[in-house]
């Protein structure tokens, strides 16, 4: 949660300085302001960062990609979190592959905040998993390849290593 929204800050070009805490079992994250009440969870403070930083481009321009980005944040909030099993792994990431079967991005053909915290989110997942795994979500593994090396993304993250073709089939 926190570590996610100082990525985020980074990426946005904001001054950073925002004091993150985490409430409750769930550790979810609070942005404590200077004026008024905190804001509390991932999908808020992190849109609030967006607007922040003028770019409201990643919330989704129309009414449709503005729903997509509210949906994959959604489920970037209440299906991919820190402690899924590797069933809900498995589901998480079937789910995503069937998606971006024709799709670029998460909402479409643009790259918007949903990108970012899915990315940041599966991070994790996705250093863990085999070349054989990669080879099963290749949607995925092409989606998160190309987030990845958008610019200002992965920062300090290590590079997930994607094997792009084989040079020899299973030889002699």
């Amino acid at each position: 949660g926190a570590e996610e929204l100082e990525l985020l800050e980074r990426l946005l070009g904001l001054p950073g300085g925002n004091k993150y805490g985490v409430q409750g079992e769930r550790k979810v994250p609070v942005l404590q302001t200077n004026n008024g009440p905190g804001l509390t969870g991932l999908m808020t403070i992190a849109a609030h960062l967006v607007r922040q930083a003028r770019k409201d481009q990643l919330l989704g321009s129309t009414a449709e990609e503005k729903a997509a980005v509210q949906q994959w944040l959604e489920y970037r909030v209440t299906r991919v979190n820190e402690g899924s099993s590797k069933e809900d792994t498995r589901t998480i990431l079937k789910d995503l592959n069937m998606h971006l079967e024709d799709k670029v991005y998460l909402a479409g053909n643009i790259f918007t905040l949903a990108d970012i915290l899915m990315y940041y989110g599966l991070h994790h997942i996705m250093v863990d998993l085999t070349v054989q795994e990669k080879e099963k979500y290749l949607n995925v593994s092409r989606w998160f390849n190309h987030i990845q090396h958008y610019p200002g993304v992965r920062q300090h993250l290590s590079d997930v290593v994607f094997i792009k073709n084989r040079l020899y089939t299973n030889a002699h």
